[in-house]
């Protein structure tokens, strides 16, 4: 094998590699309320989330393109790929450690700064700053925002239409109807993070020069990065299910709807009509904080989300750290 080809395939295993912690780190976005409100079985939720992600994966093209040709200009040759595979290992050590402590943070803000932070110490290699502002950044601040509000806002309309029904009635229908938002947030996970690691995958073809195009994903990439991922989420995240699920605020059936409803929907318009590629994590969180308010400010145990928070903002920063470190291990590999 030559030496391109060797530097592509190690960059490849890395980003699956990365896809499948990605999958049991943010399983709990997509289940931790259904799980917390007993409306699914832990093995049924992580089945559905799994199944869901699978499906998303497939309409995730624009946020690959985004992720594959957008946020950073690598240099020429081989010592490219090194880049690429340093950030993406950065990018697995820090979920690693968030998965460990249990802090439902970004994977996607994780490779994100992993790819940065290996750029930057590469010789020719470029960061776009201006997109890393509008697409990483920007989202990265609003997404919790409108999350939060809408959380807010769908809770309020959710009391207040079924202000005279029965609680015990009321419980059961929103568990049921929890099967239907949570596989519409799986689906957006789907959308969102499996494209991330297929935009990896596409840079690393196109750099290694085994594809023209810098936006072309071939069939074989949507089948391996939705299957990784649908593998990982099986493998669950209890750390971080129970962080969300239980931590945060006391979840029912009514609440754990309209937090997945919220999300799912930020999820798509982002991943279907501004091709942008934001956190799922962040989003969820958000929106369970959001619906958490409406009962009382006191509801939501801040001290956790404010530890939540301080994990959002650090993530960038420390991937992009481990990152450098891991660029100066492997470079001399990708000479």
């Amino acid at each position: 094998m030559t030496p391109e080809l060797i530097a592509v395939l190690a960059v490849i295993a890395a980003a699956l590699v990365f896809d499948y912690t990605n999958g049991f780190h943010d399983a709990a976005n997509a289940i931790a309320t259904s799980v917390s409100t007993r409306a699914l079985t832990p093995r049924v939720a992580l089945l559905l989330a799994a199944v869901g992600n699978f499906v998303g994966a497939h309409f995730g093209a624009g946020v690959a393109k985004t992720v594959g040709d957008g946020l950073v200009t690598l240099p020429t040759g081989v010592g490219s790929l090194g880049v690429v595979f340093a950030g993406v290992l950065g990018a697995i050590c820090w979920n690693l450690i968030t998965w460990y402590f249990g802090l439902p943070s970004s994977s996607s803000h994780a490779l994100f700064g992993g790819l940065v932070g290996a750029t930057l110490l590469a010789t020719g290699g470029v960061v776009q700053w201006v997109n890393i502002v509008e697409k990483v950044i920007l989202p990265m601040v609003l997404s919790p925002i409108v999350g939060l509000t809408l959380g807010y806002l769908v809770m309020l309309a959710i009391l207040w239409l079924f202000r005279k029904g029965q609680p015990g009635k009321l419980n059961r229908g929103f568990r049921w109807a929890q099967t239907a938002s949570a596989a519409a947030m799986s689906v957006g996970h789907g959308m969102q993070d499996a494209a991330k690691t297929m935009g990896i995958v596409v840079l690393a073809l196109y750099t290694g020069g085994f594809q023209e195009s810098k936006t072309h994903i071939p069939g074989w990439v949507f089948w391996t990065s939705a299957t990784m991922l649908a593998l990982g989420t099986y493998a669950g995240g209890w750390r971080i299910i129970r962080t969300l699920g239980r931590k945060i605020i006391d979840l029912g059936p009514p609440e754990g709807f309209a937090a997945e409803t919220v999300a799912s929907a930020v999820l798509y318009f982002n991943a279907l009509v501004l091709k942008a590629p934001i956190s799922t994590t962040h989003t969820i969180t958000s929106a369970i904080m959001g619906v958490g308010a409406t009962k009382r400010l006191s509801a939501v145990r801040w001290n956790v989300a404010g530890n939540i928070v301080l994990a959002w903002i650090i993530t960038f920063p420390a991937a992009a750290i481990i990152s450098c470190i891991a660029y100066l291990v492997v470079r001399p590999l990708f000479g």
